[in-house]
């Protein structure tokens, strides 16, 4: 089997859609017991990421890609990275304005988006099974409606990074935030690696994407649910204070 073929195998995307959804029941689980918004929006953005990757699957597994499904799939893989940013934005913030406002945002991008990939003739030779399909079956880069998904994917990407930068240098020497050094640096390398597999399938180079894909999503799972409150680190500087 070929290399292209072997990265190509539904069952990678399969398996990144499965553990995903996995992911997503977890962080809706600390979503139930916190209550925070962050959690929600990282709960929205790993659920729309598996189920992309489901319908990466599916699309390998049966050798097409269904019109529709297609049409979904652009706008929701897009959407994620925006729905992860703002979960950061949730988290780094005091004001929830800020969040709401990006809410508010990401929605009506989606919106847009949505109407324009449903009111759009696909190019069918370019909507083929293959991990480089990516917006090619919309029309060229920059063109509408495939120029709506860098306005989630870059703000998106952006906040995640530099949010996640904000936050180690915020906490960096504290040793009762460690935990939260530690998760704003798996997010970071799990933002790159993501970012990085999606930017060189989109010029042509795909090897690797899908297991690519699968271990970004881990490092990010892992970071956001590391990261979760200050509360943790707020409790030990007060069990420190009340032992002195």
């Amino acid at each position: 089997m070929d290399s292209p073929s072997f990265w190509a195998h539904w069952a990678w995307a399969g398996a990144t859609a499965l553990i995903g959804f996995v992911f997503a029941g977890l962080l809706l689980a600390q979503y139930f017991e916190r209550k925070k918004p962050h959690q929600l929006s990282w709960f929205i953005g790993f659920l729309l990421y598996a189920t992309a990757a489901a319908m990466e699957a599916y699309s390998e597994y049966t050798g097409t890609w269904d019109h529709t499904v297609y049409r979904i799939y652009i706008v929701i893989a897009a959407a994620l990275v925006g729905f992860l940013g703002l979960g950061s934005v949730y988290l780094a913030t005091r004001r929830k304005m800020w969040g709401h406002l990006f809410l508010i945002y990401i929605l009506i991008i989606m919106s847009l988006f949505f109407y324009g990939t449903f009111n759009t003739e696909l190019i069918t030779k370019d909507l083929v099974a293959g991990i480089t399909v990516s917006g090619k079956p919309l029309g060229p880069s920059g063109t509408f409606p495939r120029l709506y998904s860098m306005f989630l994917t870059i703000p998106g990407s952006l906040l995640l990074l530099g949010i996640s930068a904000l936050s180690i240098f915020r906490f960096m020497g504290k040793k009762e935030y460690a935990y939260r050094v530690q998760a704003n640096i798996l997010i970071i390398i799990g933002t790159i690696v993501i970012a990085g597999v999606g930017s060189m399938a989109r010029a042509g180079r795909a090897e690797g994407l899908y297991p690519a894909e699968m271990v970004g999503a881990a490092l990010l799972l892992w970071g956001f649910l590391k990261a979760g409150t200050l509360k943790k680190g707020a409790l030990v500087i007060r069990e420190k204070r009340l032992a002195q």
